[in-house]
């Protein structure tokens, strides 16, 4: 895309808007870096650049109507609302509004493979990511999991196959994005403070199909009502998994067997005591991912060999160490209740939990019914403590601790832990109360096990 004379501005300097940035200083765009939070300099910002990059305008504060008319194209950081005043003022005046991930795929070439859902996108996405490694030379795995699109878009070629990990905030700002197969696997309510209503969190999820065609693919979870509604109206074809059903056509994990019927046939891909990963969770993303890469042409052969060889990733009911019979277990991407439910569903022995952190206006009630005869004790932490301390004694749970520290938290629960339990890291709330990120609190949880727990 040429983007000579075109004025550009990138609203947010963290590490997606400095990738935003980066990608743009490759091409002849006329570039202004805005913040809105005062604290920061343009001192600061620039340090943040790539060394030896031409000069950019820096904005910090206060974006003025002035500037907004010179505008074309306003590329937004995730975590950026598109209500925002600010966001408003730029819609209204006619600039076209974009995110990182609409960005960078108008640079990008190549075949996309994009991922989306309130739970197991990490996991699902490193998961296609390993299998088309595995048969494709040119492959890239970017998004929420940690390298930005805008990273890596202008090294794409058209041989190369893209897998993004996208969330609801990157869908609601794309224009062309169009994955060759594209997946929904499960939506329960998230990130309502952003969204306002479940109505709006599902809209935003839908648009990662939003250019897709008759010729593309949608990978969808017929157990989950919203996702089999959306099937039901898609224009793309659509393959379905399920966990508790036995399909005659699509995906299914039935007598501990991930099987893939088609055409009257039915295949044993692998049994879940060949796999390495815990929980009934897990078995769907493992057929939404095998699911993905049959779509892009993968043979079951290379399938087969990557899943069951696959350890899982980091953060999500990641075994730490085992100290004096008790198993520690690192969930800290447990960052909402439906996401830790099914931790706790993937625990086998009596389970000590450290819960609670950001408030995302989350209800806690079904968490916190699955704790029955797995859950032992609940060690609170973080702003949402009175709220989840609440809801745990009006079910009838009365073995709660609170923290007045995360190293607290820890701690009392090495001191409670008895040989045969498993301590739990999974908060069902964000880290951002307490950390920058749950990759902080996870690496902070792993550090003080190995450090107290002997």
């Amino acid at each position: 895309m040429d983007l000579k004379n075109k004025r550009v501005l990138v609203a947010g300097t963290g590490i997606s808007g400095i990738g935003a940035a980066g990608l743009l200083l490759k091409t002849d765009a006329d570039i202004i870096l805005y913040d809105g939070n005062e604290k920061l300099t343009e001192e600061g910002v620039r340090e943040k650049l790539p060394k030896n990059s031409r000069e950019v305008s820096v904005i910090i504060g206060a974006l003025t109507d002035e500037v907004i008319r010179t505008l074309d194209i306003a590329v937004l950081s995730p975590g950026i609302p598109t209500d925002a005043e600010f966001v408003n003022r730029i819609r209204e005046a006619g600039v076209t509004i974009w995110g990182e991930l609409e960005l960078a795929d108008q640079f990008a070439k190549g075949t996309i493979a994009a991922i989306t859902g309130t739970n197991g996108k990490t996991t699902t996405t490193t998961l296609v990511g390993e299998i088309l490694k595995n048969y494709y030379k040119e492959v890239y795995v970017v998004g929420n999991i940690g390298t930005a699109y805008t990273g890596v878009a202008m090294d794409t070629t058209d041989e190369a196959y893209i897998v993004a990990e996208t969330s609801s905030f990157q869908l609601e700002t794309i224009d062309a994005f169009h994955p060759r197969v594209s997946a929904i696997l499960n939506l329960t309510p998230d990130h309502l403070n952003r969204h306002h209503t479940m109505e709006g969190y599902v809209e935003a999820k839908k648009n990662i199909m939003k250019n897709q065609t008759s010729e593309d693919y949608v990978i969808l979870n017929y157990d989950d009502p919203l996702t089999r509604d959306i099937g039901e109206k898609a224009v793309p074809q659509v393959i379905y998994f399920s966990s508790t059903q036995v399909l005659k056509e699509g995906f299914y994990f039935h007598d501990k067997k991930i099987c893939r019927a088609e055409n009257g046939h039915e295949d044993v891909i692998c049994t879940s005591d060949e796999l390495k990963l815990l929980g009934l969770h897990n078995m769907e993303n493992v057929m939404a991912a095998a699911a993905m890469a049959e779509c892009l042409g993968v043979p079951v052969d290379t399938i087969r060999k990557t899943i069951t060889s696959f350890m899982g990733v980091e953060h999500r009911i990641e075994f730490v160490t085992e100290k004096k019979g008790v198993c520690y277990y690192n969930d800290s991407k447990g960052t909402n209740p439906d996401a830790a439910i099914k931790a706790v569903q993937a625990m086998v022995r009596p389970t000590i939990l450290i819960g609670g952190g950001y408030d995302k206006e989350s209800t806690y009630d079904e968490w916190i019914e699955t704790f029955d005869g797995k859950v032992r004790l609940l060690v609170l932490i973080g702003e949402t403590a009175d709220k989840i301390e609440a809801c745990a004694r009006r079910h009838g749970f009365e073995n709660i601790i609170r923290a007045e520290s995360f190293e607290q938290a820890v701690r009392l629960c090495i001191d409670k832990a008895e040989n045969g339990d498993a301590v739990l890291l999974s908060p069902a709330c964000a880290s951002w109360d307490m950390f920058k990120s749950y990759e902080e609190r996870g690496r902070i949880f792993k550090e003080l096990v190995n450090k107290f727990a002997d």
